[in-house]
This record gives C-alpha cells, structure tokens and sequence, in this order.
C-alpha cells in the first residue's frame, strides 16, 4: 500500500517547495490542504504554486473555487479523498501539503457527518453577519449554545457562522454531532510530517520578505479585481491575509506602507497559531525543524519508508 505524506507547517515555511521536490523524487501528486489557495482568485496573495510548477507534477485542488463561496473542511474532505485513491491506483504517492490544521484533523481523526442547511437560512445569517458583526452573533450563539461559544473567537465569523446554522436546522448544538467521529484514513496509510521554523525570527523574516515579493507579483492587482467585484467582506476569500489591509489602501483609507505592515502582522500572527496547533494537534507527527532542503526530503522520504 502507497502511504500518503502529509505534510503540515506555518506559512513560508517551505512546504510547497518540498512537496514539488518530493513529488518529483518519489512518483508523487500534490493536494492542496489549505483553506486559501483553493480560490482560483488568490494565487499571489496565498503564495499558490506558479502553472510553471504546476506543470512539474501533478497538483490538485488549487485555484478550483471562486471567491463569491464559502468553502469549507467538509466539501474539502469530499473532493481530496477519491484524490487520494485515484493517485493510489496509478502507483503514485499521494502528497497532502497545507497549512490549515483542520483539513489534516479531518484526514485522521475524523469529520462528524453535518445536516443539510438551508439556502435562505445561511442567506439570513449572512445579512445579519453584516450587519450586526461576528461578536454580536458570537454573543447571540453563547445564549443557546454556551458551550459551543466558549471555543470559538468572537472573531471567528465562519465557524460561528456554522454553529448557528446547525443550531437553527436541527435545534442541537454543532458538538452532538461532533462527539462521534472517525478517522478518513487509517493510522498505517498516512504519514505525517510538521515542518517548525526556529527560532520564530527566522520565519517572521520569511514572512515580510514574502509579502513584499507578493506586492511586485502583482497582490494590489489581486485586491483591485476583488474589490470591484462588491463580495460580501465576511467571506473567507475576503479575509486571506493581507486582503483586507489592501482593500481598505484602494480605498484611501492608509497608504500601501501602512497596509503592508497590517499585513505583515497578521500573517506573523496567524503562523504562531499555526505553531500552536502542531504543538498541542499533532502529537504524533515528525517534526523536523531544518530549512535545508535536502536534508528535509530525506526525512519524508524516510517516514515513507517505514
């Protein structure tokens, strides 16, 4: 049985590049698991693979979403696991790369099957997102489901999102039917690789460097076209780290220098609690914190072979 790498790590830490490399060591096809470069509108901004890439090996589920839609763990995990087995058939070596731990929690230890919601009904919570705010609704969810809100951000306007329209359709708490899940893959047909960037000054470098490659790339671009399109800013495409610093610089309201910096920490932020999640999720993941490129192959290469 040819196992699947799963390789998981903050942003810029290097996780594209070595899964292209390996894909191309090992026979292998690349699956995206992260939760923004899905959208085929946000290929600067997410740092997605060039087509020059794409065109090295195989690579799946990038760029097929449009922004106008909220995409979630679950149409991910419907679409990544007949990926999974297709490249199986065919003798190859799967390899999932991402930064969005709750893909890769879906993976191996499961997904609670969600009831259907209805169209109208996310329709009237969208408009009430927009007009009261996430914390409002994050302050109307813990009066019914106090539970449920105390693991969530009142910030965290998509998953607050879910855990109303679940509270609305079945009248349970989005935790009934998450209590029982299992996982998509079995322990023996996955390998998990956690890449750590130490110390975190290194990667914060990384990160600012990236940022501003992404600006001469053509990200204000990216931001223009998005904005002109009059999206609903609580979608998930809207938020991509730096999208919202940008808009708001087309807009006139801070200049591109100050928008950057926004950006910049945000994306620092938002890759410590990538590094948060590897420490308390993944406990039995490789974790290999080498930036050298060879030496990191080898390590995947080696947990393959196990």
């Amino acid at each position: 049985m040819t196992r699947a790498l799963l390789i998981m790590g903050p942003t810029a830490a290097g996780k594209s590049a070595l899964a292209l490399a390996l894909a191309e060591r090992v026979g292998g096809d690349v699956i995206n698991a992260d939760s923004m470069q899905v959208y085929r509108d946000l290929r600067v901004l997410t740092a997605r693979p060039s087509p020059e890439e794409e065109a090295r090996a195989p690579h799946h589920l990038y760029g097929h979403v449009d922004a106008g839609e909220r995409f979630s763990v679950g149409r991910w995990l419907k679409q990544a696991l007949p990926i999974i087995k297709e490249v199986r058939a065919r003798g190859r070596t799967p390899i999932v790369v991402g930064g969005t731990g709750l893909y890769f929690m879906a993976l191996t230890k499961g997904l609670a099957a969600m009831p259907t919601v209805d169209a109208d009904l996310r329709a009237a919570l969208d408009a009430r997102l927009a007009r009261e705010g996430a914390a409002a609704l994050h302050a109307a969810l813990a009066a019914i489901d106090p539970q449920g809100a105390a693991r969530l951000k009142p910030s965290d306007a998509p998953r607050i999102l879910r855990a109303l329209e679940i509270l609305e359709t079945t009248g349970a708490p989005i935790g009934a039917f998450q209590a029982e899940t299992k996982p998509a893959l079995r322990r023996e047909e996955w390998a998990g690789l956690a890449l750590v960037r130490e110390p975190p000054a290194d990667l914060y470098r990384a990160i600012d460097s990236r940022f501003e490659a992404m600006l001469r790339a053509g990200a204000l671009d990216e931001a223009r076209a998005l904005m002109a399109r009059g999206l609903n800013p609580n979608l998930p495409a809207m938020k991509a780290h730096g999208m919202p610093a940008l808009i708001a610089h087309l807009r006139g309201a801070r200049n591109l220098e100050a928008a950057a910096e926004i950006a910049k920490r945000d994306t620092r932020r938002y890759a410590k609690r990538q590094h948060t999640w590897i420490r308390n999720q993944m406990l039995d993941w490789r974790r290999a914190g080498e930036t050298d490129a060879a030496a990191l192959a080898a390590i995947a290469c080696a947990l393959l072979e196990r």
